[in-house]
């Protein structure tokens, strides 16, 4: 079992991705998909004059403020013209893809936060009224029967709080979520650039390995969004995954260089 999170940032190209994970699963591999949209998002929001603002939090980590038009805006972009474009992309390929967002069968749930602690200008303020929040269930039930019947689920946020509203959630942390219900050996992250960076933006600066027990060491070393991918691997691990791997989604055959060892290989 192999759970892949595709980044939302730009110059990830969703056609070799797609080429790839196509010919693995036509190969016989189960495969879960998560996608996110944060670039197409922030575009789409200016475009319709709601232009995105983002919060850091008082423990330092960046997320985007989900007022009740932003999570409309979120649902558009991500549940519907992102989504549906990687299932169309399968679907050309071949491989019989089904789209959901973690609102459908309940298939991501949490809490919603009911406020938010943030630093804006150096003070410490409380965020109300926001709609996002964490996995904490995710419906293996139906992948499983999905993956049983043939498809290739293709999920996105947002997600279900417990009382039935529709939630932003990180999908990095969902999709460790769902690598670790599913018991799987290995969650890929793609993103656009080639795994975690000493050095960032410098390239060349790529750490290859980190051992599973050494990972919180590099929280420091990961810069903005990729906080969240290196949070996300802590809790993967910490709940059985196999190992971690961060690489780059812009090249030809992704998916089967990160499983080579190409990237940054955490745990394993």
């Amino acid at each position: 079992m192999l759970v892949v999170k595709i980044g939302g940032g730009t110059g990830i190209d969703y056609d070799l991705i797609a080429d790839d994970v196509s010919r693995l699963v036509r190969a016989g591999n189960k495969i879960v998909v998560v996608h996110g949209g944060s670039a197409l998002t922030n575009e789409v929001s200016e475009k319709l004059g709601h232009p995105p603002e983002f919060l850091t939090s008082v423990s330092g980590y960046t997320s985007r403020r989900t007022d009740k038009r932003t999570l409309e805006i979120f649902e558009m972009v991500y549940c519907g013209q992102v989504n549906k474009g990687v299932v169309e992309r399968f679907q050309q390929r071949g491989v019989n893809a089904v789209g959901l967002s973690g609102i459908d069968g309940r298939l991501w749930e949490g809490p919603r936060k009911s406020v938010i602690k943030v630093i804006r200008n150096g003070r410490k303020m409380v965020v109300r009224d926001d709609f996002t929040g964490k996995v904490e269930k995710v419906n293996t039930g139906l992948l499983v029967s999905l993956l049983e019947q043939g498809y290739l689920p293709v999920l996105t946020p947002p997600a279900i709080s417990y009382e039935g509203e529709a939630i932003n959630v990180d999908g990095d942390r969902a999709a460790a979520m769902t690598a670790a219900a599913l018991s799987a050996e290995t969650l890929v992250i793609l993103s656009n650039v080639p795994g975690l960076l000493e050095k960032f933006p410098d390239e060349s600066s790529l750490i290859r390995k980190i051992p599973a027990d050494e990972i919180e060491q590099f929280m420091d070393v990961a810069k903005d969004r990729m906080k969240k991918k290196v949070m996300g691997a802590m809790e993967a691990l910490a709940d059985g995954v196999g190992k971690v791997i961060f690489a780059d989604g812009r090249v030809e055959n992704p998916l089967t260089r990160a499983l080579e060892g190409e990237g940054t290989v955490i745990g394993g």
